[in-house]
């Protein structure tokens, strides 16, 4: 009989920022430990981390992605505006997302076209961008708020909105 090492599965991503929503991270998570095994796999579930953050914390509610994703693009409110690094990216996880979800193939050799590793791992660090712009920068600035209330309080004045 031959044994194997069976080891707990885990990624090599570092871990998320707590402001990240338990359903956006468990999404996230799962692309990352999936990645090694099934690119195809992580780039759906990246697909799918990507329609949740641009309909809940974007405020996107367009049907489909492709919709949400050139709202989000075409944003002119300063507030809600992509950073460029986002901005010129985004699209991405969509069309890499679709490689994965449906039966694409070349036009000139008509093999099926698959997602890379390489892509998959791009798509994550689409998403860790986003993060920091919806949930990590508007929680710090929350909080920098807060504490500056407080002192503004303390002195007598009046706090920020």
């Amino acid at each position: 009989m031959k044994w194997d090492r069976v080891f707990p599965q885990g990624s090599s991503r570092s871990s998320l920022p707590p402001e990240v929503p338990d359903d956006v991270a468990s999404d996230y998570k799962e692309a990352s430990v999936v990645l090694p095994h099934s690119p195809k796999a992580s780039a759906a579930l990246s697909r799918r981390c990507l329609q949740t953050v641009l309909r809940e914390a974007g405020g996107y509610k367009q049907y489909d992605l492709a919709k949400q994703i050139d709202a989000a693009l075409d944003e002119t409110d300063t507030r809600k505006a992509l950073p460029l690094n986002a901005h010129t990216t985004l699209d991405a996880i969509r069309h890499i997302g679709n490689f994965a979800a449906h039966k694409i193939t070349d036009k000139t050799t008509l093999e099926l076209i698959d997602v890379e590793p390489h892509e998959a791992e791009f798509c994550l660090d689409v998403l860790d961008v986003l993060f920091e712009h919806y949930y990590v920068r508007p929680a710090q600035a929350q909080r920098a708020k807060d504490e500056l209330n407080k002192k503004l309080v303390a002195a007598g004045k009046k706090p920020i909105p």
